[in-house]
């Protein structure tokens, strides 16, 4: 949800300051603005934030009001001042410190589509490698979407956030999905939090992609006779820009794989899943990805020994192990690479 109780917010038609005293319903939350409690919808109110960073400043000079901006009047511009592609934005929450100096308390966290294109998504965050939020929804062209709160205490714990997207409308010539990550270190966060003051801005916002990424086509060359004229030749530099994107996550029960699974046998079952299972271990090496998760669930375990079979032969594999997770609990192997 949006609100929670103790957010300060602003009543768009009066733009009064108050707080989120209780919530109400999916719609409506209880707010108190100078004392008096009363319910509103959600839509009638916002963060007061951009507000105070886009307010005038004011300076006295012969008992008259000097605006610094006082200038000709401009269109309204989007709160998030990005360009084209899909971003993920910060906008702080501040709060005084006993100094009276303004402190970052948490973040609020907004997935912005500056796309035509509508997707879904799937995201999730990590904290020192540890999953701690998740979450599943859709994104329409030219809107932003809020995902949640973030202390501003865990962004000192090596935060990771990771994004898997796919186009709401299906389209042949684009690729079946696209995983992007993005990792952040207290130094970037502080730098970029003193940018947004200097230019007095209430948010400041990370690029995941520009544009999305279109259908890899499988090319097979022939290599009898390669040394030929005719015969093209691959920089195997830039290998991994021709193959699909990779996995950090996949996920091998069956009923993930394929609509029309419940009349293969198991050995049919079996071996789709293990077909995948390598598909997605080659892309996460050509990738150079640092670990993979693989979900193969409880079950006889038969797939989970077929797996570590296979990950004993691999020299990439620096090592695997199968324990508790607390999202998968022991139904996954997480796999680090060394290369």
């Amino acid at each position: 949800m949006k609100y929670e109780v103790g957010d300060k917010i602003l009543v768009l038609h009066s733009q009064e300051e108050g707080e989120v005293v209780e919530i109400m319903n999916e719609k409506m939350v209880m707010i108190e603005v100078s004392g008096v409690r009363f319910p509103v919808y959600m839509d009638q109110i916002d963060f007061p934030y951009f507000k105070r960073f886009s307010e005038k400043k004011l300076f006295e000079k012969k008992k008259e009001k000097i605006y610094i901006d006082d200038i000709k009047k401009e269109k309204a511009t989007s709160q998030y001042k990005v360009s084209d592609g899909v971003w993920l934005a910060f906008l702080p929450v501040f709060d005084k410190s006993i100094f009276d100096d303004d402190v970052v308390e948490s973040f609020k966290l907004y997935l912005i589509n500056q796309t035509e294109h509508p997707y879904n998504f799937n995201y999730r965050i990590t904290f020192g490698g540890s999953p701690d939020f998740e979450l599943k929804n859709q994104i329409f062209s030219f809107t932003d979407f809020y995902l949640h709160d973030v202390p501003f205490e865990q962004m000192n714990d090596a935060p990771k956030f990771v994004f898997e997207f796919s186009l709401m409308n299906a389209d042949k010539k684009k690729a079946e999905y696209f995983e992007t990550s993005l990792k952040l270190k207290a130094k970037q966060l502080f730098q970029k939090i003193e940018e947004m003051k200097l230019k007095n801005e209430p948010t400041f916002s990370y690029k995941l992609f520009e544009t999305y990424p279109d259908k890899v086509v499988e090319d097979k060359p022939d290599f009898a006779g390669s040394s030929g004229a005719g015969n093209r030749i691959y920089d195997a530099s830039k290998v991994a820009q021709n193959l699909e994107p990779a996995r950090s996550v996949i996920d091998l029960h069956i009923e993930k794989l394929s609509d029309d699974w419940k009349h293969l046998s198991n050995f049919e079952i079996l071996t789709l899943q293990l077909k995948i299972f390598e598909k997605y271990f080659y892309l996460a090496t050509a990738h150079r990805q640092p670990n993979l998760i693989v979900i193969h669930g409880v079950g006889s375990g038969k797939l989970k020994d077929e797996i570590h079979e296979i990950l004993k032969t691999k020299q990439e594999v620096k090592t695997f192990v199968n324990q508790y997770h607390p999202n998968f609990g022991y139904g996954a192997t997480e796999i680090y690479f060394g290369y």
